[in-house]
């Protein structure tokens, strides 16, 4: 049976195309719209010393920002592509992140040590049963009464929006990303065990409707 990882959609699809990734986020997704916000919401309510988790942290661009936001705190990245890990640490800005090969599903941190969580356009990668395994080990490693952070794929809120996420589903395949486009991850976030979850924003990109989202846990 394949590990989440081995089924893990790399981004755009194609691990060819992983070193263009930053350039069409930068085109296409409205980072400046929402990744200030989801930095301010994630770093406001932390003490000096906390850890913040970026799962999937990707090429480390938000994580990078939350670490130069708030040098008195831990911000460790982990991600599951050794190759996405390199393009991270060859930017500038790398060196004040921990970065981690793991996978999101059995994150390489101790339980209950994380005083925030982020899951940024991870969890439409990942299959119904990894969504699950994904969101359970963010609860494991989270402080009781802190949070879990996701920006990822909502119910499309108009037809050029679902147009547009058609693309992402060509892409990204189906299988992952079913369950988004119909509006299903806060069922995902609940059976996880979170508590008192927040849509924050709704925002409309080229490839659909992104949402903030934030999650308590118990």
């Amino acid at each position: 049976m394949p590990t989440h990882t081995e089924r893990y959609v790399p981004a755009l699809g194609l691990r060819a195309l992983t070193p263009l990734y930053d350039r069409l986020m930068a085109l296409t997704m409205r980072e400046g719209a929402w990744r200030p916000r989801l930095a301010q919401a994630v770093l406001e309510p932390l003490r000096r010393g906390d850890v913040v988790v970026d799962v999937g942290c990707g090429t480390a661009t938000q994580a990078i920002d939350l670490a130069a936001r708030r040098p008195d705190v831990t911000v460790i990245g982990v991600d599951g592509d050794p190759e996405v890990l390199e393009l991270a640490r060859a930017k500038p800005g790398a060196e004040r992140v921990e970065l981690r090969e793991g996978d999101a599903t059995a994150l390489p941190l101790a339980d209950a040590g994380a005083a925030a969580v982020i899951c940024s356009l991870l969890l439409h990668h990942l299959p119904p049963d990894g969504k699950r395994a994904a969101l359970s080990d963010a609860r494991r490693v989270l402080a009781p009464g802190r949070h879990l952070h996701i920006a990822d794929w909502g119910r499309p809120s108009d037809p050029l929006a679902a147009a547009g996420f058609a693309a992402v589903q060509l892409i990204d395949g189906r299988e992952g990303t079913r369950d988004h486009a119909a509006g299903r991850l806060n069922t995902f976030i609940a059976g996880a065990g979170f508590g008192e979850i927040e849509l924050a924003a709704r925002l409309r990109t080229v490839f659909g409707t992104l949402e903030l989202l934030r999650a308590t846990a118990p």
